[in-house]
């Protein structure tokens, strides 16, 4: 569903942010977790609105990622990993951000983050080294920055076991994408898969990082669709090219952002990982710019290859057409949730002047938006309307996600549903108790019409399609 053409909408980019992030704590989408006592840095909850945007987004993943392919299989992989796994993937010795001290205020600053000052990165040791420094001046007091680099490992680290001095240091997952390799083996052994084929999981991660106020974009806690396609190492770049069509298209047709919001970003040389052969990431325009959205890489084979090291366990694939075994390439597609239902929110703001004022709506798409329809009897206090009214909700919401609304005028009503991305109202008047029907108003345009009640159902999962 889009906006109607010739309406003036105000898209007021300089303070997006703040509006935002406010209406997603005062309408119920997202809220500062723990606040009660005082927070904690970079890590929210998702309240009743938040958690059903959140799950129609990974439902509509799931859905386009593995129901509708045949070559596909889903998991679902713990948090908790055994430890050799992440000195496989190089995450205990090189999955690390540059920290700069304060001497004034004792913060830490990421150092690739300062004006001016240039860094870099050895890939396969994970230190980094400055090449030039920039601006000493504290971005948060003012004070001076000491001009030495802090190794800072992102991986947050527990323990297993009950016995003091005999528990094993573990780590939470840094991303979730590591359960994949792991299970690669099992996949091969219980379906027999015929390359290409892909394994999929939305899981967990934790990073144990600087969040510079970014509100979902960057948390320390935060979930990751992922998707490892494995295929023959001739077809890397058939399948490559392939793969970023589908990730692009499903942002722009399935989530249904503005291409104007969206660009690829190659990395470049001193930025690409040592093993990849090549790496795009589709980039959303954020308040403060353009910033990865999703990760489209060219892994080669290095990451089956170095948990088959660690494990001892063979992790190649017999292939049928040249009964010879390899290590299969992969392609990678990694995207995080939460940073979709950021750019889902921003891209939906919209405000619209009208005679009362400014009207505030999310123009959602009808698949994303929290609740489909929301009913209202025209007055609360008539029973006869009431009782017509929680008939059609009950009716309704045995397959639809409804929301039931009889506070205030229909006017304040109308603006409380528009302002959370409810795409239709359903309003049960003294006409239907003639006629039997009732006023279906549209969110965008705010057009309405009106229809038999035993219609609706059918109406509202055509429209849904």
């Amino acid at each position: 569903m889009t906006c109607q053409a010739g309406i003036s909408y105000i898209k007021p980019m300089a303070n997006l942010m703040e509006k935002v992030v406010s209406l997603a704590k005062r309408r119920g989408f997202v809220f500062p977790s723990s606040e009660i006592y005082g927070g904690v840095a970079g890590v929210y909850d998702y309240g009743p609105l938040g958690v059903e945007l959140a799950k129609n987004i990974k439902d509509l993943w799931w859905q386009d990622m593995v129901y509708q392919r045949d070559d596909i299989y889903g998991i679902d992989g713990s948090i908790i990993m055994h430890p050799k796994s992440w000195e496989a993937s190089g995450h205990v010795a090189g999955f690390t951000d540059p920290l700069v001290d304060c001497k004034k205020c004792k913060k830490r600053i990421r150092a690739d983050k300062l004006e001016d000052w240039e860094l870099k990165k050895e890939n396969k040791t994970g230190q980094w080294k400055i090449v030039k420094p920039g601006s000493l001046k504290c971005p948060e007091c003012g004070g001076e920055l000491i001009p030495k680099v802090r190794q800072f490992n992102l991986l947050m680290e527990t323990s297993l076991g009950v016995l003091e001095g005999e528990k094993m240091k573990i780590y939470l997952k840094g991303e979730s994408c590591q359960n994949i390799y792991l299970d690669y083996i099992h996949i091969i052994d219980s379906f027999s898969p015929k390359i290409p084929f892909g394994i999929a999981q939305i899981g967990k991660a934790f990073r144990n990082e600087m969040t510079h106020g970014k509100f979902l974009f960057k948390t320390r806690e935060f979930e990751q669709y992922d998707l490892e396609y494995f295929i023959r190492p001739k077809d890397s770049a058939k399948y490559y090219k392939e793969w970023k069509k589908i990730r692009w298209d499903w942002y722009v047709k399935r989530i249904g952002l503005n291409k104007k919001n969206l660009h690829w970003r190659q990395h470049g040389e001193d930025e690409l990982i040592f093993y990849a052969k090549d790496a795009w990431d589709i980039e959303y325009k954020y308040p403060w710019g353009f910033d990865e959205l999703e990760g489209v890489h060219d892994r080669n084979n290095y990451d089956l290859i170095q948990q088959g090291k660690f494990s001892g366990k063979k992790l190649d694939y017999q292939d049928e057409e040249t009964n010879k075994r390899f290590v299969p390439h992969i392609i990678e597609c990694s995207g995080g949730v939460g940073r979709t239902f950021f750019a889902s929110l921003l891209d939906a703001y919209h405000e619209e002047k009208d005679k009362n004022g400014i009207r505030v709506f999310l123009s959602l798409d009808p698949r994303l938006s929290p609740y489909k329809i929301a009913i209202f009897p025209l007055l609360a206090n008539k029973p006869e309307l009431v009782k017509k009214a929680r008939s059609a909700y009950k009716n309704l919401s045995a397959d639809l996600v409804v929301a039931w609304d009889d506070i205030g005028n229909i006017g304040k009503r109308y603006r409380r549903q528009d302002e959370i991305g409810t795409p239709w109202c359903v309003t049960v008047d003294y006409q239907t108790l003639k006629d039997d029907t009732v006023t279906i108003r549209e969110r965008d345009t705010m057009k309405q019409k009106r229809l038999k009640v035993d219609k609706l159902k059918d109406y509202f999962q055509n429209r849904l399609k």
